[in-house]
């Protein structure tokens, strides 16, 4: 996995023992483009019982790679109190956890003494880090990666940091 893959798909798809993925903003996107969150604001909930419903394609990537044995794993370094964005995220966290995902909420306060990269990352398999870089709209700019081992090791700590003390999703009440 040493060299670089364009393809998020392929990129998790090549992941032989663990996907992890630390979010650390209170929101993604400009909420207005986002129409699954447009959606939320109107009153719309995922239901349950209507996985025919849920996003796609991912949650058909997630499965398909824990079926295979991979660990995917999501922590998010959330303000209190919650932005709207984090509520409608919490809102259908079930779905990536049906889907295989674990995911763990650390309340922003309890993170101020750990060391953090400065940008959302992916870490597959503790050697290849992609940084998602977003704008100060919460945008999704670019995309950068390294797989030098000094960067993954920050990544690493840092997301076993936050995991430690992070609260499971079944757990976090907003």
């Amino acid at each position: 996995m040493a060299q670089s893959l364009s393809n998020f798909t392929d990129l998790i798809r090549s992941a032989e023992r663990s996907a992890v993925h630390l979010e650390m903003r209170d929101v993604y996107a400009v909420p207005n483009e986002d129409e699954g969150f447009a959606a939320w604001q109107r009153g719309h909930r995922l239901d349950p019982d209507d996985r025919d419903s849920w996003w796609r394609p991912w949650l058909d990537l997630v499965k398909e790679v824990t079926a295979k044995g991979v660990r995917v794993r999501r922590a998010r370094i959330v303000s209190e109190p919650h932005s709207e964005y984090i509520r409608y995220e919490h809102s259908f966290s079930f779905t990536n956890i049906a889907a295989g995902e674990e995911i763990r909420w650390l309340p922003r306060r309890s993170a101020s003494a750990l060391a953090l990269p400065g940008n959302d990352f992916w870490l597959f398999d503790g050697r290849l880090v992609q940084f998602n870089v977003f704008d100060g709209e919460g945008r999704w700019v670019h995309t950068d990666q390294s797989g030098d081992p000094t960067v993954t090791a920050l990544c690493s700590d840092a997301f076993e940091a936050v995991w430690e003390r992070a609260v499971p999703h079944d757990k976090y009440r907003l």
